[in-house]
């Protein structure tokens, strides 16, 4: 049986920061709430997004946009963990069984989902949709699994370079979009993946060692630099990707998601004495213990469960009223709160796959076969969030930067992945 949430919190060591874990949780929580609300699904079972219709809301993804703090916060993680765990195997085995195990279980049930839904031929309507949307999420997973595998050489840059390592990623990203879109050059866009998200994280190397003391500027700075972008270049208002935009801020991220990404490192880091004030409540203290046990299985069910939402209210012929409109806002609150209950139902019954469990030991090597695995599981995992579950039997496929990729060849290189990063180094 696994140890309460009130146990682990009475247990947390007074040097813990907190701050970081309510910020994990937090950031999982308003990404989730974002895809509830953005989600128009029609009556005919189409889903489109809430920002394309009605465009005015698309200035509330400066801050609700908030996945750059959840990088942030696991580069202050990772540095902290590879420092009391530096053999790579080992290091790698400890930050990914809570992701991976997880992540695992979620392709498993839902890629025997699919190709039950296909065999018997009811993989039209909002199924359909379904089979095709329920992925995307997991474009996070692949960029956590690599940010982790880049932690030992960015770490050590870090600690010899200081700033200079953060500085040297955002020139990475300058130069991307200049080549991008002065000079035309076609696929450098994808480096960005690399510079604006490794940036964000290299952030959290500078919090975890107090090198970040003045986030008012970092907020500052990060905010005028996005304005200027969208208003002067070529980057569009949304912070978040946007059905049919010829260019879009989030894939591949451009410098004006980085600069967002700083002003909410530097906002969030500007309330850090409140943070650790509420966060040292014990009421407050476990239900973030709680939160934290969970976060990963709700955000790899949570688009599960609403669509399972919507799929019911039209199983029974319940009105769909028009995307933003009035009647649409009053039904919001009611689909929340099914969602909500369908999400802890999912959560009740695959919690026990986030559970931590004792550490393996370790020989001290399998550094390369662990290395091997990550790669595989990261182009797995993003390959499949590319192509979804739709047309399995098919063979549909989708572009991985410059590859063509189908999800049961996804399938199989993340849990080849998966079983290699769980071998290496135990002899």
């Amino acid at each position: 049986m696994g140890t309460s949430a009130r146990d682990l919190a009475a247990a947390t060591p007074a040097s813990r920061d907190r701050y970081v874990d309510l910020l994990r949780v937090a950031s999982l929580a308003v990404v989730v709430l974002g895809h509830w609300l953005m989600a128009a699904v029609t009556a005919d079972g189409q889903v489109g997004n809430l920002l394309a219709v009605v465009p005015g809301l698309q200035v509330l993804t400066w801050a609700l946009q908030v996945m750059p703090v959840f990088f942030f916060v696991g580069g202050f993680a990772h540095a902290l963990a590879h420092r009391s765990r530096p053999r790579y195997a080992a290091f790698l085995r400890a930050r990914l069984q809570r992701l991976l195990r997880p992540t695992m279980v979620f392709i498993g049930v839902w890629g025997a989902l699919a190709l039950a839904v296909q065999l018997l031929g009811a993989d039209g309507g909002l199924t359909g949709v379904a089979l095709r949307l329920v992925t995307q999420p997991l474009w996070f997973v692949g960029i956590y699994l690599a940010m982790v595998a880049f932690t030992p050489p960015l770490l050590r840059l870090h600690e010899r370079l200081g700033w200079g390592a953060f500085g040297a990623l955002v020139a990475g990203a300058v130069a991307v979009d200049v080549l991008r879109f002065a000079a035309g050059v076609p696929y450098v866009e994808f480096l960005n993946f690399a510079f604006v998200w490794l940036a964000v994280h290299q952030l959290g190397f500078l919090r975890a060692d107090g090198m970040i003391r003045r986030p008012a500027f970092l907020a500052a700075a990060g905010l005028a630099g996005a304005g200027l972008l969208v208003a002067l270049g070529p980057y569009p208002l949304s912070m978040v990707g946007m059905p049919g935009e010829k260019v879009s801020n989030m894939a591949p991220p451009t410098l004006a998601l980085l600069c967002h990404g700083l002003w909410l490192v530097g906002a969030v880091e500007l309330l850090k004495g409140p943070g650790a004030r509420l966060t040292a409540r014990a009421r407050v203290w476990r239900a973030v213990v709680a939160a934290n046990g969970i976060a990963m299985t709700a955000f790899l069910w949570h688009l599960t469960a609403m669509l399972g939402v919507y799929g019911a209210l039209l199983a029974l012929d319940v009105p769909l009223p028009v995307p933003a409109t009035g009647a649409w806002w009053t039904q919001l609150p009611l689909r929340l709160a099914a969602a909500v209950a369908l999400t802890a139902l999912l959560v009740g019954v695959f919690r026990r796959f986030e559970r931590p469990t004792p550490a393996a030991p370790s020989d001290g090597t399998g550094g390369p076969i662990a290395a091997l695995g990550i790669t595989l599981a990261l182009l797995g995992v993003l390959g499949l969030s590319m192509t979804g579950f739709a047309g399995l039997l098919e063979g549909h496929s989708a572009t991985l930067i410059a590859i063509r990729v189908t999800a049961p060849a996804a399938v199989a290189m993340a849990l080849a992945g998966w079983f290699l990063v769980e071998r290496a180094g135990r002899g």
